[in-house]
């Protein structure tokens, strides 16, 4: 099961970008076409090569009600993105001997619930300290009506949501805490140490200028946020981060200032020892000796970075609201800033593709980022159609003794049906379906493919299929009311 919206809207083909590099062209044409796929408003691209910006642009939408087209100094928020710049302020006050990740916090702050004392400040800055989470769930909204402090004092009741250092679980409270740390250890408010430190030291005055308010208050050419609701609709997206959350989320920047950024950290001009940079991006060890992110691509989480574990091409990133997204490859010299206002646009899954335009390698179509066996079927059906997915994997088990994965093949759907290609997608969940009659989930996805096609009859069989699998399953119960009174 994922939801999935194939909606489309009219993207503006505003473009107005760099053309010094020579793959220009066709990164303009991919961006464009991903931004029709993905339901992007608008979108800003910064990209580095040897620490150098080689190629910038903008396109499409920052403000659809008012058709306000983005431009290179478009404001865009970076929302969780702020995280990075925790985790940096944190590395410098490491520079200045003022503390060491592995201190326990009570080293630091006082009158916490005893739970609390013993964590270290990794484990806060790597989301691996097993705190309740001052968040609700519903985007920016806080466990407690009212005041943030209400919802501070309803926290420290909570108990421990896991044994620290067990498991990874994203959490807003643990950021609560750096920022205390922050505040008391350098002598000034979270938000002037990073404007010092940060970006004044490398000048980022766009970013400065924003502030750390996110749409609390007015800024100058500031992109509006968008998401699909419930209704499938387009929505605008509202909201105001308590002030105690800043040091998590809130910042606003561009694409341009976030490669200067980049370009700086690498240099050294923002940390000094190079063995700083290398503790900023170490990801966190759980207890099992493993290390966990949010999926199997940003496969590890260090001090407010995500890192991309893997034999070629490893990367680290920082990410926010789904919407944008910073990587650095260190090992190819090559950094790729993607700021889009779409919640859910989720840059992080192309611009393994955008590196391919300098890393041939990283190009799907060479077969990076699937396995062997999902590369090889692909070939097989571009040849000779995807409504013969079935027989050419059975095939391709027989002759060269491949196996499939039902996840590997569930996520290939929803990928195809992110490019509006619902067709083949339908195939691929058929095929899983064949595959793997025991497993519900793929049942769950063919049956929402029918749905997306209007095949009713089809998708209420595949819901009930899957309630045999599962009876207590209540999206399938509610999937079949649904399309039974819609279908009257």
């Amino acid at each position: 099961m994922k939801n999935s919206n194939l909606k489309k809207f009219l993207v503006a083909p505003f473009v107005f970008l760099s053309m010094s590099y020579a793959q220009a062209d066709d990164i303009d044409e991919f961006l464009l076409k991903t931004m029709v796929e993905k339901n992007i408003p608008g979108l800003q691209i910064a990209i580095v090569k040897k620490n150098k910006i080689i190629k910038t642009g903008h396109y499409g939408l920052s403000n659809i009600q008012d058709s306000v087209a983005v431009k290179d100094n478009t404001v865009f928020p970076i929302n969780s993105m702020t995280k990075l710049f925790t985790g940096v302020a944190i590395m410098q006050l490491v520079e200045q001997n003022k503390l060491h990740v592995t201190d326990k916090i009570s080293q630091h702050l006082t009158d916490l619930p005893k739970e609390w004392n013993e964590l270290t400040v990794k484990q806060l800055l790597a989301h691996t300290s097993g705190l309740p989470d001052i968040m609700s769930g519903h985007y920016v909204d806080l466990i407690a009506d009212g005041s943030p402090e209400k919802a501070w004092d309803l926290v420290q009741t909570l108990p421990m949501e896991s044994e620290t250092n067990t498991r990874f679980s994203y959490n807003q409270t643990g950021y609560i805490l750096l920022g205390k740390i922050i505040d008391k250890l350098s002598g000034q408010p979270f938000v002037d140490f990073i404007t010092e430190n940060q970006l004044r030291k490398i000048d980022m005055p766009i970013t400065e200028q924003a502030g750390f308010s996110y749409f609390q208050f007015v800024i100058p050419n500031q992109a509006r946020q968008y998401l699909f609701g419930r209704s499938g609709k387009l929505e605008n997206l509202q909201g105001e981060f308590a002030p105690f959350l800043r040091t998590a989320a809130g910042m606003s920047s561009t694409a341009i200032e976030l490669a200067q950024y980049a370009i700086a950290l690498q240099q050294r001009k923002i940390l000094s020892e190079y063995s700083s940079l290398q503790a900023l991006w170490s990801p966190a060890i759980l207890k099992n000796g493993n290390t966990a992110g949010f999926s199997s691509l940003e496969n590890g989480y260090a001090l407010g970075w995500q890192v991309l574990a893997r034999p070629k091409h490893p990367g680290v990133s920082a990410s926010g609201a789904n919407a944008n997204t910073l990587v650095i490859y260190p090992e190819d010299d090559l950094t790729i800033v993607v700021l889009t206002n779409l919640i859910g646009g989720l840059p992080i899954q192309f611009v393994d593709e955008i590196a391919g335009f300098y890393i041939p390698e990283m190009k799907e179509v060479n077969g990076w980022g699937v396995t062997k066996s999902i590369f090889m079927l692909h070939k097989e059906l571009k040849k000779l159609g995807f409504d013969k997915a079935i027989s050419i994997s059975l095939k391709l088990q027989r002759e060269h003794n491949i196996t499939f994965d039902v996840d590997e093949l569930n996520s290939w759907g929803y990928k195809l049906m992110a490019k509006n290609n619902i067709n083949k997608a339908l195939e691929i969940f058929k095929l899983n379906v064949h595959l793997f009659p025991t497993v519900a989930n793929t049942f769950d996805s063919l049956a929402e493919t029918y749905a997306t096609l209007g095949n009713i009859e089809k998708a209420i069989l595949n819901y009930q299929n899957v309630l045999k699998l599962k009876p207590m399953n209540q999206h399938a119960k509610e999937q079949i009311k649904v399309l039974q009174i819609g279908n009257n």
